[in-house]
């Protein structure tokens, strides 16, 4: 009697529960788009539509990009709050569908104007910027108890994914079909993803229709967690430098490598590749979460300044991968160090702070080196990028030791060792 059951256990999660499928792959579309409009859109900057400024001109539009997760995270979280996620992930999508799906019919039209592709691109990421954390907060609707590790891993994974299709469609397409082209493709894959979610029954959505506990204020949150706070101060540090890859890359193709688009997909591809392989084997390394990120802090500084100081292509790939597996062993790690760490009511608004507080180092970024790239040359920003990150990865380091220490000391030492520490 037990065996279809036990059978039906074993089969991946979106096959067997087919709601959570259905708005799996909408995010999957949704994030794949949203991945693919930002590189089309900086390699059209870079290699089209660019004038004198191009650095500039393409850091600008990804602190556009980058800007309504930040600003609009209060809005965001009362809109999650008071309606039904399946209405609010639907509507998102379609919205965004739509505005890209309009975008390219004025393209084809004429030339669209770059303030417009400027406008396009923050819509859609305010867009998406509603549905990443409604996704987040609609999964215990859409599975069983049992699921939730299972459908967050899938959510995780989806991420990287996306990221890596997208990267790699958006310069290929912007290449064969111009900014119409990528416009017309986000558009289609936004709207299939409305129409995904807004035929999808959330089965358990009752689970999350109960008055909310009352929760401590974010201050106090913060207060009382000084250890992953000092970490993720060092994490937004070191994000300044290493978000910084998505307006080097492409002047970095068009300065020394003198390729085309398909040369940024591949290096997006090869960034993508490590990060995911990074993601699946980043619970498996041995050592403490801190330290384990403290090493992996140092090895992507090496491969940062790499082709700085060895400039090629075979070099520029292999650098990408290992900058990906890094950074997806450092979000594994520390993700899973925040919630052993962090208290379950305090979750929410922990998670909140540090998608805002890790965006908003996106747009300085993105500022900043781009205006760079008109004055130094990408070779010289390569070793920017790898020299900001040691200090960042020693200041790390001694924050582990500190806390090694403190464990052995006790628990009447003056910094104790958070529990996430000590497994």
């Amino acid at each position: 009697m037990s065996a279809a059951p036990a059978r039906a256990r074993r089969l991946p999660l979106v096959l067997r529960n087919p709601s959570f499928g259905r708005v799996w792959a909408g995010q999957l579309l949704t994030q794949a788009a949203s991945r693919m409009f930002q590189v089309g859109a900086v390699w059209w900057l870079v290699g089209f539509a660019g004038g004198e400024h191009r650095g500039l001109d393409s850091g600008l539009f990804l602190m556009v990009s980058t800007v309504p997760a930040v600003a609009l995270a209060p809005v965001i979280a009362r809109v999650v709050a008071r309606h039904a996620h399946r209405t609010v992930l639907a509507s998102a999508a379609a919205v965004a569908g739509a505005v890209a799906v309009t975008a390219a019919a004025l393209a084809c039209a004429g030339a669209l104007p770059m303030a417009a592709a400027y406008a396009v691109g923050l819509v859609l990421a305010g867009c998406q910027a509603v549905f990443d954390p409604c996704l987040t907060t609609s999964v215990p609707e859409l599975v069983e108890d049992a699921d939730i590790e299972s459908a967050t891993g899938f959510e995780l994974s989806t991420q990287s994914v996306a990221g890596l299709s997208g990267g790699l469609l958006g310069p290929l397409v912007v290449d064969a079909g111009a900014l119409a082209g990528v416009t017309a493709v986000c558009g289609a894959a936004y709207l299939l993803a409305a129409l995904l979610i807004g035929s999808t029954r959330f089965p358990h959505r009752e689970a999350g229709d109960g008055p909310a506990p009352e929760r401590r204020s974010l201050r106090r949150v913060l207060a009382g967690l000084p250890f992953i706070r000092r970490v993720l101060v060092c994490f937004a540090a070191a994000n300044v430098f290493t978000t910084a890859v998505y307006v080097v890359m492409p002047l970095y193709t068009r300065e020394v490598l003198h390729a085309t688009g398909s040369t940024v997909a591949s290096l997006e591809t090869a960034l993508g590749a490590g990060t995911l392989v990074g993601t699946f084997i980043g619970g498996r390394l041995p050592g403490r979460p801190v330290t384990v990120s403290s090493v992996c802090l140092m090895v992507m500084a090496a491969a940062f300044g790499l082709p700085g100081l060895f400039p090629g292509h075979a070099v520029a790939l292999v650098s990408m991968a290992v900058i990906g597996w890094s950074l997806g062993v450092i979000g594994v790690r520390f993700v899973a160090l925040c919630q052993r760490m962090v208290p379950a009511d305090d979750k929410p608004a922990f998670f909140a702070v540090m998608q805002a507080l890790l965006g908003a180092t996106f747009p300085v970024s993105s500022l900043v080196f781009g205006a760079l790239g008109d004055q130094l040359t990408a070779r010289t920003l390569c070793l920017a990028q790898g020299a900001g990150l040691v200090p960042v990865a020693l200041t790390l380091w001694w924050l582990g030791s500190r806390a090694h220490v403190a464990e052995q000391r006790g628990p009447d030492a003056p910094a104790p060792v958070p529990a996430g520490e000590a497994s």
